[in-house]
């Protein structure tokens, strides 16, 4: 795992030496310091939960006892929304052996800065209070359980080998009845989701302007193809390297757009509009206004048409055009 995992998340781990340190301090009913996990068993309200700035104290205790995942998502990311109840599945049927911390990057922008979070969904774990990057994007099921099997040896040799009990838990968890029904995949968008899993983002494109092809008015397939659009664009660049070529060739359109999808794909929404409206209001060449505007549109698409940041961007951008 130490070989493999780090390879998925360009610019290496993430520096929380300062908030691991305290992490040390054993919470109550944790094990002794020097014997994390201890074996010991702790009960939880849920594996599955919630997790914000202010609550990331409770989890770095926690990752004493077991490796808390982390899954930093966002409510407009397509991949997210593929990717989530994946990680939800394999978290309830690991018999407490570790949790899952979802973290909205809209909401809680110091976790995503801390976790040098450079596209979302990025997954990354903490163990003993210290954090070990997993991989970024919509992964198969199979590659799940393997990080996972992988992140559970890596937790035995640091001593964090304790265990949560909570209701739902695979066989504690509430009756179908009480259970949130699952949203249903149209068929049409099955091909897509399927190429998304698999990483084909070119593919999962493809299959979606076939569903808009037959069906124009499908937001949906509107929002998920503007989200895969952008991860096209990302595809084999590093941040270093985008920054790098923005700040090299400010004249260059190409150069800057880039750098604000880099800053919409890891979550910084008002960054990434803000920087195209200011980019919008310098240009005076026609083409280039237009490709600036185009990409705006798909950053409403991405991030939600009702969403109050591009209610007050297209407002913005309708005085910049009128």
């Amino acid at each position: 795992m130490r070989q493999q995992m780090p390879e998925r998340i360009p610019g290496g781990g993430v520096d929380l030496s300062h908030l691991a340190a305290r992490a040390q301090q054993p919470a109550q009913g944790s094990a002794p310091a020097g014997a994390p996990g201890g074996g010991q068993v702790v009960d939880i309200p849920a594996v599955v939960f919630d997790l914000t700035d202010a609550t990331f104290e409770q989890a770095m205790q926690l990752s004493s006892v077991v490796p808390v995942v982390i899954d930093l998502w966002a409510e407009w990311c397509q991949p997210c929304k593929t990717l989530s109840p994946v990680l939800e599945k394999v978290t309830r049927q690991s018999a407490g052996q570790l949790v899952l911390a979802k973290v909205d990057v809209d909401a809680n922008p110091g976790l995503a800065q801390a976790f040098q979070a450079q596209s979302i969904p990025t997954i990354v774990a903490l163990v003993g209070g210290r954090p070990v990057p997993l991989f970024q994007g919509a992964v198969p099921e199979a590659q799940v359980r393997e990080v996972f099997v992988q992140l559970l040896q890596l937790a035995a040799e640091q001593g964090v080998t304790g265990r949560v009990s909570a209701p739902d838990l695979d066989g504690e968890a509430p009756t179908d009845a009480e259970a949130p029904a699952e949203p249903e995949v149209p068929e049409a968008h099955k091909p897509a989701l399927e190429a998304l899993e698999r990483g084909d983002y070119a593919a999962a494109a493809a299959a979606y302007h076939d569903v808009l092809a037959k069906s124009p008015r499908d937001a949906e397939a509107k929002a998920a193809l503007a989200q895969v659009t952008l991860l096209l664009r990302l595809q084999g660049a590093t941040a270093e390297d985008i920054r790098s070529a923005a700040a090299d060739r400010p004249a260059d359109i190409e150069a800057q757009l880039a750098v604000a999808d880099l800053d919409l794909s890891g979550g910084h929404v008002e960054d990434a509009l803000l920087r195209l409206l200011e980019l919008f209001a310098e240009r005076t060449d026609a083409d280039e206004r237009s490709a600036i505007r185009e990409r705006l549109l798909d950053y409403f698409e991405v991030v939600g048409t009702a969403d109050p940041r591009v209610v007050a961007a297209r407002g913005r951008l309708a005085s910049l055009l009128y």
